[in-house]
C-alpha cells in the first residue's frame, strides 16, 4: 500500500526553487550546468536542447518505460513520493526521457543532438551534510540516428564532464575512475567516481555520475529501431558536483539566505568559509512498532515534515541503535510500556543554524516536535517534562 502526498505536501514540494534554472534567479548551480553542456557541445560539435519539464510525471515514465522491474525497491513509497496510483514526483530526471524519445520520428535522416534534462528530483532520503530530500540532477542524453556510438564516445563524455566540473587548472592532480555498474536503461553501464581529499587529509572515492549506452529496449519502447539509433546517457547529481567544484562541505549552504554565504553562490570560485555556528545535539529514545520503521530515510522524511521551514536547522539525523523489546531490561520495558513486537530506537539529532546560535530552549522545542512526529509509544518523554 502506497502513502500518497497530501495536497499541502505536494504544494510545498512544487514551490521549492530550482537552483539549476536561471529563470528562477542567478545561482552557481546554473552556471555549472551551463559549463557542462557547453563542454559536451564543443567536444562533439553538435547542438544542445535543454528541457525544463514538470516534476509531476507518469509513474510508468519514471519506472516501467525505463526498464525498472515491477518489484524494484525504488518504487516503494518509503523512497518515492507518489501523488496517485499513476502519478508521482519524479525520483530522477530520467523520467522525462520516454516522452523525449517519443518525439523523435523513426524515419528521421541524419540526427545527432545532446539533450539536457535538469531539475529537482524528490526522494525520501537520510539527513546529513551531503543529502537532502529534493536534490538537483541533470540527465545528459546524446541521441544519434544513422551512426554509431560506443564505449569510446562514452569515455570521451565522462572525461569532458569531469573536466567541466573540476577543471585541471584548479585540480591538476585530480584522479577519476569508471567502474562497471548496472542500470535498467543502459548497456555497458559505468559509475564515474572522483578521488576527493577530506578535511582530515584522508582520500575517498565519491560518485559523481552514472552513465552508459542507451539500452535497445528503451529505444524500441518509443518506436526507434536500435539498428538505426544509438545513444549515450549520463546522470549527474548537480548538488554534489557544485559542492566539489566550490569546496563546500554542507549541502545546506547552497540554499542559505545568509548574505555572506548567498553572495558566494553567484559564481564558481572556491567557497570561503563563514564562521560556523556551534552544533546542538539532542538524543531521543523512541518507541516504534517494528524494526522496519527504524529506516533512516523514512525517519528523516518524517522529521523534515514535522519541522517544516525549520528543517534547514537539522544538520543530521542518526539512528544510534535499534533494540527489540526482548533485548531490553524488564524495568525498561515496563517504563516504556512496550508491546512484544515494538522496538526502542535511540536517535540523535544534530541541530545547527547557519546564521546564529541556537538556544537550549529552541533546541528543546525542535527536539520535541521531531519526537512527537516519530514516537509511537504510550509513554511520552518530552523536554518540558510532560508525560502520559
Amino acid at each position: 500500500m502506497k502513502n500518497y502526498l497530501t495536497p499541502s505536501e505536494l504544494q510545498t514540494a512544487l514551490a521549492l526553487r530550482d537552483l539549476s534554472d536561471p529563470a528562477q534567479g542567478p545561482h552557481a548551480m546554473s552556471l555549472l550546468l551551463a559549463e557542462i553542456t557547453l563542454a559536451l557541445e564543443k567536444l562533439w560539435g553538435i547542438g544542445v536542447d535543454t528541457h525544463r519539464l514538470s516534476p509531476l510525471v507518469a509513474t510508468a515514465d519514471n519506472y516501467d518505460r525505463l526498464g525498472y522491474s515491477p518489484d524494484d525497491v525504488t518504487r516503494d513509497s518509503r523512497y518515492s513520493r507518489h501523488v496517485s496510483p499513476t502519478v508521482m514526483l519524479r525520483s530522477h530526471t530520467s523520467a522525462g526521457v520516454p516522452a523525449l524519445l517519443d518525439s523523435l520520428r523513426p524515419e528521421m535522416g541524419h540526427y545527432d543532438r545532446l539533450h539536457a534534462l535538469p531539475g529537482l528530483v524528490y526522494r525520501r532520503d537520510s539527513i546529513d551534510r551531503t543529502h537532502v530530500g529534493a536534490p538537483h540532477q541533470v540527465d545528459l542524453w546524446r541521441l544519434k540516428a544513422r551512426g554509431l556510438l560506443g564505449a569510446a564516445e562514452l569515455d570521451q563524455m565522462m572525461a569532458a564532464v569531469v573536466e567541466a566540473v573540476l577543471p585541471a587548472s584548479a585540480h591538476p592532480a585530480l584522479e577519476w575512475r569508471a567502474t562497471p555498474a548496472s542500470h535498467s536503461y543502459t548497456d555497458t553501464g559505468r559509475q564515474l567516481d572522483v578521488l576527493v581529499t577530506q578535511p582530515d587529509g584522508s582520500r575517498e572515492w565519491l560518485e559523481l555520475a552514472e552513465c552508459g549506452l542507451v539500452a535497445a529496449q528503451v529505444l524500441r519502447g518509443s518506436g526507434l529501431d536500435p539498428r538505426r539509433w544509438a545513444g549515450l546517457a549520463l546522470g549527474l547529481g548537480l548538488d554534489r558536483a557544485l559542492m566539489l567544484r566550490k569546496g563546500i562541505r554542507d549541502i545546506r549552504l547552497l540554499r542559505s539566505e545568509m548574505p555572506a554565504i548567498q553572495d558566494q553562490m553567484l559564481d564558481l570560485h572556491p567557497y570561503r568559509p563563514v564562521s560556523a555556528m556551534p552544533e546542538v545535539r539532542r538524543d531521543l529514545s523512541l518507541v516504534l512498532r517494528s524494526a522496519a520503521e527504524a529506516d533512516v530515510e523514512l525517519l528523516g522524511d518524517r522529521a523534515r515534515t514535522a519541522l517544516g521551514p525549520e528543517s534547514e536547522l537539522l544538520a543530521a539525523l542518526e539512528v544510534r541503535s535499534v533494540t527489540p523489546a526482548s533485548g531490553l531490561p524488564t524495568a525498561a520495558v515496563h517504563r516504556l510500556r512496550l508491546a512484544p513486537t515494538e522496538v526502542n530506537v535511540l536517535l540523535r539529532l544534530v541541530l545547527q543554524p547557519l546564521d546564529r546560535t541556537l538556544t537550549d530552549g529552541e533546541a528543546n522545542v525542535l527536539r520535541d516536535r521531531v519526537y512527537l512526529a516519530l514516537h509511537r509509544g504510550l509513554v511520552l518523554e518530552l523536554s518540558a517534562g510532560q508525560g502520559a
